[in-house]
């Protein structure tokens, strides 16, 4: 049997799913934030950050949050773009999951997002699993932004990535 990759919106219930990937380091090692050791303060970022949220799904395997990925909408000149940033657990990496994902979530913001024109993802330069996730999906390689923000104390550069509502995904 083939197992299913759906999106579906959060909810505290998920915290216990929530917990596994944001208290893994090698999960956490790309991410802007730092592994949680606290259920409760995850429950909290959940409640103020995520719910309300304009797009953030739980990446879910058979209907269980196995990650996440959220898209943020820019507003005002800004507002035919956004930025997609996703996570998942280290348990199914190199498994598909995740290109499934953004497929999924690519789609569904360029339905859902009046005026979306164009979907940014901005990746480290070491990230090689998120920057094989974007190609395989068809993002286009733009540049790399050099010295481009400090991430958790290190200055580093960052790959952008873009996907146009022209554009065409690959299988």
């Amino acid at each position: 049997m083939e197992e299913k990759i759906t999106l579906r919106p959060f909810t505290i219930s998920d915290a216990d799913d929530y917990m596994v990937w944001a208290s893994d380091d090698k999960v956490t090692h790309f991410c802007s934030w730092n592994s949680y050791t606290d259920k409760n303060t995850l429950i909290d970022y959940i409640e103020k950050t995520v719910l309300p949220h304009p797009w953030f799904r739980a990446i879910c395997l058979n209907g269980r949050p196995v990650g996440a990925i959220s898209f943020m909408p820019a507003t005002g000149n800004d507002s035919c773009r956004g930025e997609l940033g996703y996570v998942l657990s280290s348990e199914q990496w190199g498994k598909g999951v995740m290109t499934k994902a953004v497929k999924l979530a690519v789609k569904s913001v360029f339905e859902e997002m009046k005026g979306l024109e164009r979907v940014e993802a901005l990746v480290d330069v070491e990230n090689k699993g998120s920057l094989k996730v974007l190609e395989k999906v068809g993002f286009l390689k733009e540049g790399v932004l050099r010295k481009y923000l400090v991430h958790k104390g290190t200055t580093i550069d960052m790959i952008m990535f873009s996907f146009l509502s022209t554009d065409t995904m690959l299988e």
